[in-house]
């Protein structure tokens, strides 16, 4: 099936959101990996490759499962895409796979990345191994916290995880300290960036290494109960596991798609990561797109049970999808989403990602309204073996 066209154009930008504002010195460097990109589409031993080390490497294709226990719960047919079956743990590795391979290509022995649950750190370490490049890892302070295993993780593999104590000390700031690094080491240092964030040809680029999720679940869901999904539903922070499975559906308009931002302890309180809501257009790490800002233009900070929701901006073709009725977005609260963990681990025998927990308990809030015949995909973007400390520490359960 051809891709769904909706954008970028030719200079990043999907209708008013994306584009490039970076340092002059990150410009040689975005024209060199587009013109990469671009040549290794066209090749066919690079697409050979890619298939290959997602296949014997990552573990593609993950299987559609009816979780029926579950959808009793929450009144509607629902169906898992088990990205949380990769190797690493999550949908990640698809992208990180694909850069990867980019910078050999590129001849450049050096890979960074910023990383907030500690995912996609863990799925670039694992593919710079793969590959034999050196890796960085930034990631912040209070992330490294919520998230030790993942840390752990990184330097069994061999990648060096720096801190970042500046500023909120999460993800956004792991974001600044990554591009930093480039801008010093842009000459044989390729930036693996996480989402579908930051300048062209950042969102267009790891959208289409996530776009084997959705291909994988329509060829699936057709195969094992005919026809096509009624809704699709995800959790975006950046939005990658999100347009990774709704873009393979973007020309069903019968298909509707719903993503889910982090509500944290309710939007009214103003510690939450929900972009849409508000609808403020910004700046932020490379790209114009919806963001969480104050009067004066200064990012706000967020708040998120699930590391990997706390940022700030939305990847800008997200922004243009709900400007365009193409996709809708809604929010769920810490509370709902830790429910939703716990009713799925004692339901099915899945610990989902705090993350994809979200998608879970925007089901079970929905799901009656939707219908018994409903028939919903949801992302199950990653599992939460690394969300397990955390969440007994917030439950007050731990020993």
């Amino acid at each position: 099936m051809p891709p769904f066209e909706s954008g970028p154009d030719a200079t990043g930008h999907f209708g008013p959101y994306g584009g490039r504002f970076v340092p002059e010195t990150l410009i040689a460097a975005l024209d060199e990996l587009t013109a990469e990109y671009e040549r290794a589409r066209a090749d066919e031993s690079f697409r050979r490759e890619l298939d290959q080390t997602l296949r014997d490497f990552a573990g593609r294709p993950t299987p559609l499962i009816e979780a029926r226990r579950f959808a009793a719960l929450a009144g509607c047919r629902v169906f898992l895409k088990r990205e949380d079956l990769l190797h690493t743990g999550a949908h990640k590795i698809n992208n990180t796979v694909g850069q990867c391979l980019l910078t050999r290509r590129m001849g450049k022995p050096r890979v960074i990345a910023e990383t907030g649950a500690g995912q996609h750190g863990v799925a670039t370490a694992a593919a710079a191994a793969r590959f034999g490049l050196q890796c960085v890892v930034y990631m912040g302070a209070e992330d490294m916290r919520r998230q030790r295993l993942n840390v752990q993780r990184m330097e069994l593999l061999g990648a060096e995880v720096r801190a970042v104590d500046a500023g909120s000390r999460t993800l956004k700031d792991a974001i600044n300290e990554a591009l930093r690094d480039w801008v010093t080491h842009v000459r044989d240092t390729h930036y693996v960036l996480g989402s579908v964030l930051g300048p062209h040809p950042f969102p267009r680029m790891v959208r289409d290494f996530h776009r084997v999720i959705g291909l994988e679940a329509r060829e699936q869901f057709a195969a094992q109960v005919g026809g096509l999904p009624d809704l699709l539903v995800a959790c975006v922070g950046g939005g990658s596991n999100a347009i990774g499975l709704f873009h393979a559906f973007l020309d069903e308009t019968a298909v509707r798609k719903v993503g889910v931002e982090a509500g944290g302890e309710g939007l009214a309180s103003g510690r939450h990561a929900a972009r849409i809501p508000e609808h403020s257009i910004g700046v932020l790490h490379g790209t114009r797109t919806l963001v969480l800002q104050d009067e004066r233009g200064m990012i706000r900070e967020t708040h998120s049970v699930s590391a990997g929701l706390d940022y700030p901006a939305l990847g800008p073709e997200h922004a243009w999808l709900a400007d365009q009725g193409l996709a809708s977005y809604a929010s769920v609260t810490d509370a709902e989403a830790l429910d939703a963990f716990e009713k799925l681990a004692s339901l099915e025998g899945i610990l989902p990602a705090l993350e994809s927990a979200h998608a879970l308990a925007w089901v079970l809030r929905e799901g009656k309204a939707l219908g018994k015949e409903c028939r919903v995909v949801v992302n199950l973007s990653g599992r939460g073996d690394k969300d397990v400390e955390e969440i007994l520490r917030v439950r007050g359960k731990m020993s």
